[in-house]
C-alpha cells in the first residue's frame, strides 16, 4: 500500500503496487497524454516500471528538459528500427538524444543518400502509428553478447562485453527491434508523435578514435509538438543563409585549407575585423585597470605538468621534443605563463589585484569531425586576463568583471546573456575544503551583483568553478562566449605567493576571465548575429564612394580622403561601370554606407548616402556626412 508524494506535497494511497502512468491517470488525463516518464526520489524511470514502497514521485511531461531529452533518444531508436527493418544487413552501434536532436551510428557499406533519408522517415513515422509497446528486460552479459553476436550486431557486442559482469544490464525490446540501453524510455512508439525530421549524414569513427572504421552518422531532431518542428526548420534555413563560412566568401574575411586544418586564412578585410575587436578590447581593459602583456606559446612540459593541465588536458595538446632531449607543449591557454609573471619579484597585499590581459595565441587539438568553421578551430587567440587578489576581494572583483562582460555585449548588439553557474567536475584538482570556498565566494558575488543564473552542475574547469556567459543571437541560437573562473588551485601548484599585512606569505586567489573566449569564434558568432551586416564600427569597410560618371573621379578621392582624415575605413570605386551594378556589387559584400557622387555632387559638395539593406538614400553636404558617421561610429551605433 504505497503512499506517493508528489511536488505539491499532496499524498495519494494506492492499494497495491503502482507505476507513473496510474498515477499521472488518477491526476487527469492532460497529465496522463503527455506523461513520458516519471521520477521516484529522484531518479527517472520508465512509466511501466513498479512502485512499491512508499516514494517522492514526479510526473514528467514531454515539454519538460527531461522529457524532450527522452523523446529525442526514443526518436534514435526508432530511427534505427526503421534502418534495420530497411536494410538488416546494417549494423547499429550508438544513438543518443544530443543538443537540438539526436543522431545513430551505422555500419554500413552503402553510404546512405538524401533520398535514403526520406525513405528511413516515412519508415520511422509507420513504427510511431503501429503504437508499439516498449519494453524492458534485465538480461545476463554473456547471454547478451551471444544473443547479439549471433544475429551478426558485432559493435553491440563490443559494446556489452565492456561491461561488468556484476552491473545489471538492460534491454529495451520494440517491435521485432531490440536494444542494449539503460533507459528510460516512452511506454510505445506511438508517444513519440510525428513532430521529427531527418536532418543529414556525416561520417563517424567508432568510439570517436581515428585508428577504428569509419561509421555512418544520421541525424535528426525531434520536439514535443509539430509547430516546435516548423519552427526549428526555419531557423535552420535562416542559419544557413547567415553561415559564417559563406558570408566570409562574399565579404573576402577569410579562408580555410586542407593544409592547416582548424587554422584560419586570414584576408585583409578579415583582419581588418580581427584588430579591430582587439583594438576595441584593449580599451576597455586599459580603463577598467588591466596591463596588457605577451607570454611565449612553447612551454617546457613541467610547467603544464606541475600546473594540472597535463593530467587533465595532455591528450588535447601539440607537444615536440627537441635534439636535446626537452620536451615543450605548444600552450592551449594562458593561464600558468600569467602566473609566472606575477611571481617576478615580491608582491605586497597592496599592490592587489593586480590585473593581467594577454591576447594569447592558443593550440587544441580537436578531432577532425569536430572542426566547425571559426565556429570551432584547433588554433585561436583568447581575449585571456587573470587577476590576483586576496579573498577579501573575490566578490568586488567578480562584480566588476561581470558588469565588463555584460556592457561589452551590449555594445556588440547582444542583449539577451544568460549567466550560469558551474561548480566542481568529477576530474579536478585540489580539496574539496578549497572547492567550498571557492564556489561560495562565486555565488555571493552574483548574489550581491543581483545576477540572475542557473545551475550547470559538474561543468566546472578543473581547478576552479566559474560563470559562464551565454549569448542569444538574432535568430534565438545559444552561444557560451565568455567565462569568470575563481581559482584556489593553481596558485599554489605554481608557487604564486604575496606578503600579506601580517608580514607572512599568503597564496593569491587567481580569477579566470574571458569575455569574447575566442575571437576567431566570437567573430563567426557576429558575422551570423548580424547576418554579415555588421555595425558600422565594426565593418572591415565601412564606407565606399561610388562615381556615377568619371568627372566625379577626382570629387570621389577627396571624399574618401576626407573620411580617412576622420578615421573611417574608406575606398573609392571609380570604374567604368553603372552605379547600379557598383551599388549592387558592394551591397552582397555587406559595405555598410555607400556614397555616390556625380557632376551634381561635385558641383554642390554634396553626397548622396544609402545604408546597407535600404532602397532610399539621402543627399547631404559633405560635412554633414562626415559629422554622422564619425559620430556613429565614435558612439558605436548608440544614440549620441
Amino acid at each position: 500500500m504505497p503512499n506517493i508524494t508528489l511536488p505539491d506535497g499532496s499524498v495519494r494511497q494506492f492499494e497495491t503496487a503502482t507505476t507513473g502512468a496510474e498515477i499521472a491517470a488518477s491526476i487527469g488525463k492532460g497529465l496522463a497524454r503527455d506523461a513520458v516518464a516519471v521520477r521516484v526520489d529522484g531518479e527517472l524511470v520508465d512509466l511501466t516500471r513498479d512502485i512499491e514502497e512508499d516514494a517522492a514521485v514526479e510526473i514528467v511531461t514531454r515539454e519538460s528538459d527531461d522529457g524532450l531529452e527522452l523523446l529525442r533518444h526514443d526518436a534514435a531508436h526508432v530511427l534505427a528500427e526503421a534502418v534495420k527493418e530497411l536494410w538488416p544487413d546494417t549494423q547499429v552501434t550508438i544513438g543518443p538524444a544530443i543538443e537540438n536532436g539526436f543522431y545513430y551510428d551505422f555500419a554500413r557499406e552503402a553510404p546512405f543518400t538524401e533520398d535514403d533519408l526520406e525513405v528511413i522517415e516515412a519508415r520511422m513515422h509507420e513504427i510511431v502509428a503501429r503504437d508499439e509497446a516498449i519494453e524492458r528486460e534485465v538480461w545476463e552479459r554473456d547471454s547478451a553478447v551471444d544473443f547479439f553476436r549471433n544475429i551478426g550486431e558485432e559493435y553491440k557486442a563490443e559494446i556489452i562485453e565492456s561491461i561488468p559482469s556484476d552491473e545489471a544490464l538492460t534491454l529495451y525490446r520494440q517491435g521485432e527491434f531490440i536494444d542494449l540501453c539503460r533507459g528510460p524510455h516512452l511506454p510505445s512508439t506511438g508517444k513519440l508523435g510525428n513532430a521529427f525530421k531527418l536532418t543529414h549524414v556525416s561520417g563517424a569513427y567508432w568510439r570517436g578514435d581515428s585508428r577504428n572504421e569509419m561509421l555512418q552518422r544520421v541525424y535528426g531532431t525531434a520536439w514535443p509538438h509539430e509547430k516546435q518542428l516548423r519552427q526549428y526548420l526555419l531557423m535552420l534555413e535562416e542559419a544557413e543563409k547567415r553561415d559564417h563560412r559563406r558570408l566570409a566568401r562574399t565579404m573576402d574575411l577569410f579562408h580555410f585549407q586542407e593544409e592547416a586544418p582548424g587554422a584560419v586564412f586570414w584576408h585583409p578585410k578579415g583582419w581588418t575585423l580581427f584588430q579591430s575587436l582587439i583594438n576595441f578590447m584593449r580599451q576597455q581593459q586599459n580603463a577598467a585597470g588591466y596591463r596588457e602583456i605577451n607570454t611565449p606559446e612553447l612551454m617546457d612540459r613541467s610547467l603544464w605538468q606541475a600546473s594540472g593541465h597535463w593530467e587533465s588536458f595532455g591528450e588535447n595538446m601539440y607537444t615536440t621534443e627537441t635534439v636535446d632531449g626537452r620536451h615543450y607543449a605548444i600552450k592551449p591557454m594562458n593561464c600558468p605563463g600569467h602566473v609566472q609573471v606575477f611571481k617576478q619579484g615580491i608582491t605586497s597585499y597592496r599592490d592587489l589585484p593586480y590585473r593581467l590581459a594577454e591576447f594569447g595565441k592558443c593550440h587544441r587539438y580537436e578531432p577532425s569531425g569536430a572542426l566547425h568553421g571559426m565556429m570551432r578551430v584547433r588554433a585561436f587567440t583568447q581575449d585571456d586576463a587573470h587577476i590576483f587578489c586576496t579573498p577579501e576581494q573575490i566578490t568586488d572583483e567578480s562584480i566588476a568583471v561581470c558588469d565588463l562582460i555584460l556592457g561589452i555585449y551590449r555594445d556588440f548588439g547582444f542583449d539577451n546573456v544568460r549567466i550560469k553557474f558551474a561548480d566542481r567536475p568529477e576530474v579536478r584538482v585540489g580539496e574539496d575544503s578549497v572547492w567550498d570556498q571557492a564556489e561560495a565566494a562565486l555565488l555571493k558575488a552574483l548574489e550581491v551583483a543581483g545576477l540572475d543564473y542557473t545551475h550547470n552542475p559538474g561543468e566546472g574547469a578543473f581547478y576552479g568553478p566559474k560563470l559562464e556567459f551565454v549569448l542569444r543571437d538574432a535568430i534565438g541560437r545559444d552561444w557560451q562566449c565568455g567565462t569568470l573562473q575563481v581559482d584556489l588551485n593553481m596558485p599554489g601548484r605554481l608557487g604564486a605567493t604575496y606578503i600579506g599585512e601580517d608580514g607572512d606569505k599568503h597564496l593569491p586567489v587567481m580569477l579566470h576571465r574571458a569575455i569574447f573566449g575566442s575571437l576567431e569564434r566570437f567573430i563567426g558568432i557576429l558575422i551570423e548575429h548580424h547576418a554579415g551586416n555588421l555595425p558600422l564600427w565594426l565593418a572591415p569597410i565601412q564606407v565606399k564612394v561610388l562615381t556615377i560618371t568619371s568627372d566625379a573621379d577626382d570629387y570621389a578621392e577627396t571624399v574618401a580622403r576626407r573620411l580617412r582624415d576622420a578615421g573611417l575605413r574608406a575606398e573609392t570605386d571609380c570604374r567604368n561601370e553603372k552605379i547600379s551594378y557598383k551599388v549592387r556589387e558592394h551591397s552582397v559584400q555587406k559595405v555598410p554606407v555607400l556614397l555616390a557622387v556625380g557632376q551634381r555632387e561635385v558641383e554642390e559638395q554634396t553626397v548622396a548616402m544609402r545604408r546597407l539593406g535600404s532602397k532610399n538614400q539621402r543627399v547631404l553636404s559633405l560635412e554633414e556626412a562626415l559629422a554622422e558617421l564619425d559620430d556613429e561610429v565614435r558612439n558605436r551605433g548608440r544614440l549620441s
